[in-house]
């Protein structure tokens, strides 16, 4: 996937450059684990903004497995060197930190520097929260949750509240697993971020 991705931003055609390049940072659930690449929420988004006559290059940099430290570990390699450069990002990491019950304060750190990194190249920033299992405790599930509102208000990006809205516990809408969405579920995703994803084009919040 990183060399996917680096690769499609250091080839990228005049015509594509001329669209704003979007790059959707995430995990399995970004990447569409267990679904077509075209049936991933990312791509689902670009052709919905396409046939609303906005045109974007998406670029779908999820990666199965990714932490918020994994995914700050790949930030700059993923970036630095293109000839293209993405005009803006959607973060939608945390996913497998809660799943691991990893310690909610290194999540924060690991999305933090990556939102840093972000700003310093002067992109527009769409930050997704996620929600702890509820199996790991409400005491746990509130610490986790805290930590994208308090990056929101720190770095002045807005905060979709959860990736998984509308999907999440709804077994018609996730593979057996009961982890990864479906075909539908991804689309059920892409619509109701495709608000957010259109204020950050915009330069504007979407509205809640």
């Amino acid at each position: 996937m990183l060399a996917l991705v680096a690769g499609f931003l250091l080839s990228a055609s005049p015509g594509q450059a001329q669209n704003p390049i979007v790059i959707a940072f995430g995990d399995s659930l970004t990447a569409g684990l267990g679904v077509k690449a075209k049936e991933a929420w990312p791509a689902v988004v670009r052709d919905k903004l396409a046939a609303r006559g906005v045109h974007i290059t998406m670029v779908n940099a999820g990666v199965s497995g990714d932490t918020t430290a994994g995914g700050k570990a790949r930030l700059a390699w993923s970036l630095d060197g293109a000839t293209v450069k993405p005009t803006a990002a959607i973060v939608a990491l945390g996913a497998n930190d809660a799943l691991r019950a990893l310690d909610p304060e290194d999540a924060f750190r690991n999305l933090d520097a990556i939102l840093v990194e972000l700003r310093k190249r002067n992109m527009d920033v769409l930050l997704a929260g996620m929600l702890a299992p509820p199996n790991l405790g409400e005491d746990y599930g509130n610490r986790f949750l805290a930590i994208y509102t308090r990056l929101a208000d720190k770095h002045g990006v807005p905060l979709y509240p959860f990736l998984l809205d509308g999907v999440a516990a709804e077994k018609d809408m996730n593979q057996d697993d009961g982890i990864h969405p479906t075909a539908e579920g991804q689309q059920v995703i892409a619509e109701k971020i495709l608000p957010w994803v259109e204020a950050l084009l915009n330069g504007r919040t979407a509205a809640k």
